[in-house]
C-alpha cells in the first residue's frame, strides 16, 4: 500500500505488484489453508453428517376418463399435460394427511405425517402416465419399506376418491445402498474453494496493511526521495567484511590457528 503525501491531505493507493509478491511469497499457506479446509470437508461429510439413501417406484396411471367431486375430466393418454395433470393430482392425494397416516400405520414406521410429507417426492416418468414416487430416508431398508407401502395404500387411496381412477404398480422399491447425500467430493471441494479463497482475502488485508520499507523502489515511488545511502548485508557479502564482523571473523580465524 502506497501513502502519497498531499499538502492538504494524505490518500493511499493500492500497490498490485506488491499484493501479488506478497501472496507469491506465502503460497505455501494458500495451498496449505486450502488442503486443510477439503480435509475438514471431507471429514464432515464422512463422518458428521448422516447418509439419506433413496428408493423409487413406478405407478401406472390407468383411465381415461374420471370425475373428481362434481367434476368430470376426459383424458387422452397422448396428451402429455394430461399425465402431468394426474400426477399433480395423485401428488396432492398421496401428501393429504390422510393417506400419509395411513402409511405410517402400514409401514409401523415412528414418523409424523409431516415427516413422511418431508421424505416423499413424485414427479411424471419421462413425461409419461408413469408416476415416479421416491422416499429418501437416512435407512436404505426404512425408504424402501415406506415406498412399498405407499405403492399398497395409494392405489386404493385414489380409487375412493376419484372414481374411475385406477393405478397398477410398473416397479418395487428395492434397498438401494448408494447414499444419495451427503456428497464427499463437493463437500471437499467446497472446503477447498474455500479455505484458498479465505487465506487469499487475509494475506490480501496483511498486504495492505503493511506499510514496511522492502526495497529502494518502494521509497521513490512512495515518496519520491533520493536515496542517500543503504545499509549493507553484512551478513551476506561474500569474501568482504565490514567493522565489527570483519574483527568477528579475524578473531574466529585466529583462534583456530592457535587451537591447531
Amino acid at each position: 500500500m502506497e501513502k502519497q503525501e498531499n499538502t492538504s491531505k494524505d490518500y493511499y493507493t493500492i500497490d498490485i505488484m506488491h499484493i501479488l509478491k506478497s501472496l507469491w511469497h506465502r503460497a505455501w499457506i494458500i495451498v496449505l489453508s486450502g488442503l486443510l479446509a477439503a480435509v475438514v470437508g471431507f471429514s464432515v461429510a464422512s463422518f458428521a453428517i448422516a447418509p439419506t439413501y433413496s428408493s423409487h417406484i413406478k405407478l401406472y396411471v390407468n383411465n381415461t376418463s374420471f370425475s373428481l367431486g362434481s367434476t368430470s375430466f376426459s383424458i387422452s393418454a397422448s396428451e402429455l399435460s394430461a399425465a402431468q395433470s394426474l400426477v399433480r393430482t395423485y401428488g396432492e392425494i398421496l401428501n393429504s394427511r390422510s393417506t400419509l397416516e395411513r402409511i405410517i400405520n402400514k409401514a409401523g414406521v415412528d414418523y409424523t405425517w409431516k415427516d413422511i410429507s418431508g421424505m416423499i417426492s413424485y414427479a411424471p416418468s419421462n413425461q409419461t402416465e408413469i408416476m415416479l414416487v421416491t422416499v429418501t430416508a437416512h435407512d436404505p431398508y426404512e425408504a424402501s419399506k415406506i415406498a412399498n407401502t405407499i405403492a399398497e395404500v395409494l392405489p386404493t387411496r385414489i380409487s375412493e376418491i376419484v372414481d374411475g381412477a385406477s393405478m397398477e404398480v410398473v416397479d418395487s422399491a428395492i434397498p438401494e445402498m448408494t447414499k444419495v447425500a451427503p456428497s464427499i467430493t463437493r463437500y471437499t471441494a467446497i472446503g477447498l474453494v474455500l479455505g484458498i479463497v479465505i487465506s487469499v482475502a487475509a494475506l490480501t488485508v496483511i498486504a495492505l496493511m503493511d506499510d514496511t520499507i522492502h526495497d529502494e523502489d518502494y521509497v521513490l515511488k512512495t515518496y519520491n526521495y533520493p536515496i542517500l545511502g543503504k545499509v549493507p548485508n553484512l551478513l551476506n557479502t561474500g569474501n568482504k567484511a565490514y567493522g565489527y564482523y570483519s574483527r568477528k571473523q579475524s578473531n574466529s580465524a585466529g583462534s583456530g590457528r592457535k587451537d591447531g
